[in-house]
């Protein structure tokens, strides 16, 4: 899917906080998180600092912040351990910036090995499910349920493989909806490639780095 390195820690996990909580309803909302999360998970990895203090363990009041989600009070602790240590004065926005722009490195080494395309964040097709007529009648109320009153299908005399097809179908789109989403939050051209704007703000505007996405149609 959406993730560049490998889902399990990264970026996996906000599917907890989207299928279960509903935290993030909207594409711009998932775009959002998926901006976010995996830009704040990946600064622990280039600090070499443990994320459980930072979710794990939850203010008392987390509940009533303005963002639960992102427990912004560890977040806000996190900050002022990096500005006391390295001497950088530093607020939360920074540390999504400097992930940003390793996360953008990585995209754009993906590009050069042959990949970090549109076409490279496919989800398997397994992933989309439900993929047979077996799999659709174990849990048939839900996926009903799903196609009523999510998608507004009139199932009236449908056959189960009739509603896998429609399901898989309207599913599929989704997802290809959450990719523009997701790409334009993260100042990504339609095709997934880093903008020029974006690997400048970055400060990652090498001239290897402008060679490669011009060989790839990346101009602006």
């Amino acid at each position: 899917g959406l993730a560049l390195k490998g889902p399990q820690h990264d970026e996996a996990w906000l599917i907890f906080l989207d299928m279960v909580h509903n935290y993030m309803p909207t594409f711009e909302q998932k775009a959002e998180a998926l901006h976010w999360f995996p830009m704040f998970r990946t600064w622990f990895g280039l600090c070499g600092l443990c994320k459980l203090p930072w979710n794990d363990i939850v203010p008392e009041d987390n509940a009533e912040t303005l963002e639960p989600a992102k427990i912004m009070k560890h977040v806000e602790w996190y900050t002022r351990f990096f500005s006391t240590v390295t001497g950088r004065e530093s607020k939360p926005d920074d540390l999504i910036t400097m992930s940003e722009a390793v996360y953008n490195f990585q995209r754009l080494f993906n590009l050069k090995m042959g990949f970090g395309r549109r076409e490279h964040d496919a989800i398997p097709y397994r992933a989309a499910g439900p993929v047979t007529k077996e799999e659709y009648e174990s849990r048939k109320e839900r996926y009903d349920k799903q196609l009523v009153e999510k998608h507004g299908v009139d199932i009236t005399g449908k056959s189960t493989e009739e509603k896998v097809k429609i399901l898989r179908r309207l599913r599929e789109e989704m997802y290809e909806k959450l990719k523009d989403a997701v790409y334009k939050r993260r100042g990504w051209t339609a095709e997934g490639i880093p903008k020029v704007a974006t690997v400048k703000r970055l400060k990652i505007d090498f001239q290897e780095v402008l060679d490669l996405l011009k060989a790839n149609g990346v101009t602006e």
